[in-house]
């Protein structure tokens, strides 16, 4: 059963997609984006907590997170004609023991050898800059630049702006195989037996891109991880810096709107799996809620408004998938973000749309190549 034709497929709506195809239509390129939801961002992207950071990532990762916060995100809103909620005050990554800040003073100095601005800092400090620290903290890196955004309405905005430049969105279609034509990528097939045809397909479907990588023969060593975020009721100011913890266990902000929005895991994650749909419940939260209290005591009071959990799509050496490949020319990798994908998607976005484009790419991409996991023999 025939579908559509365009230059580009991109299979995935979510902020890097979304972000994808947005860059794909301002190169004047046809584009089609098929999700496998009935909705944009129903992954990862609208299910974290916003964090606009780089500080604390992997080498690798942190040129593209650094060209995101200085080239792209401070005139997105205005780029994309609509409020993102972008806020840069800064980042503390927190730690309680000597083992927490032992790992942050290995971030802070891969960190600085890639040029970033960060330093450790003492508890006094630390405090300085957020009054309501608990007595637990004992220091802390800080990153003056980092920041946070509105996952929903950076994926939105995305979406429209794609749109506007012509990229039409098909929302329902579960992309179940992509097949090649003479020796070159060109079909992207669904559940239903639609066939859609391009002349390069970007996959970037979060976990999902696993399975219909394995219809070409590739394999991605990813895994699904749940993490669970919390949304408070309005609070007054408290503090607006991006907060996040050594081991990374849990992280968020305060909101313009007032409210707070907090991630974490639980360590009951396989108690909250209901027929493979994410799902929070009452062991799960009060462990996150917990675990923030032990950091924020002055948030004890605050009441809860909602919860939801979403699947991050974990690569094995928790760096991102992307790329092309001599084995499926036309065939763009988006994948494996490992939960680091919100930061940085205006840049992805932008270099998976020259990839795919067939351009040089803005940054150097060789590190995430697919072909990194290969044996070495």
């Amino acid at each position: 059963m025939s579908g559509a034709a365009a230059d580009v497929i991109v299979i995935g709506a979510g902020a890097i997609g979304s972000a994808a195809a947005y860059n794909l239509t301002k190169k004047g390129l046809s584009v089609i984006v098929l999700e496998k939801s009935d909705s944009i961002g129903n992954g990862g992207s609208s299910r974290n907590g916003g964090g606009v950071r780089q500080s604390g990532r992997d080498p690798r990762e942190l040129p593209m997170a650094m060209y995101s916060v200085r080239n792209l995100w401070p005139s997105l809103s205005e780029e994309l004609g609509m409020d993102v909620e972008y806020c840069q005050k800064g980042n503390l990554r927190l730690g309680k023991t000597e083992e927490h800040l032992n790992i942050l003073r290995g971030l802070t100095k891969n960190a600085n050898a890639c040029g970033l601005d960060v330093r450790m800092i003492d508890a006094a400090e630390a405090r300085e800059i957020c009054p309501y620290l608990s007595d637990e903290v004992a220091g802390a890196s800080w990153c003056p630049t980092d920041g946070h955004a509105n996952p929903m309405l950076v994926t939105l905005a995305f979406y429209r702006a794609a749109r506007r430049g012509g990229a039409r969105f098909i929302t329902g279609r579960e992309v179940t195989a992509i097949r090649k034509v003479r020796g070159r990528v060109r079909e992207a097939v669904t559940s239903s037996g639609e066939i859609y045809e391009a002349d390069s397909i970007v996959l970037a479907a979060g976990y999902d891109s696993g399975a219909v990588l394995g219809s070409l023969g590739f394999y991605v060593p990813m895994a699904p991880v749940l993490m669970e975020v919390l949304v408070t009721e309005e609070m007054p100011s408290m503090f607006y810096q991006m907060l996040g913890t050594a081991k990374a266990d849990f992280y968020g902000h305060q909101s313009m709107h007032g409210s707070f929005v907090f991630g974490g895991s639980s360590g009951y994650e396989a108690y909250n799996r209901n027929d493979g749909t994410p799902v929070s419940n009452s062991m799960t939260a009060p462990s996150v809620c917990r675990a923030i209290l032990g950091y924020f005591p002055a948030l004890s009071g605050a009441k809860i408004v909602r919860t939801w959990a979403g699947w991050i799509d974990e690569c094995a050496d928790h760096v991102p998938v992307m790329g092309l490949t001599d084995e499926a020319p036309g065939l763009v990798f988006g994948c494996a973000f490992s939960g680091h994908g919100f930061g940085i998607s205006p840049a992805a976005g932008m270099l998976l749309a020259e990839l795919a484009a067939g351009e040089p790419t803005t940054l150097d991409v060789s590190a995430f190549r697919y072909d990194r996991f290969k044996a070495k023999i």
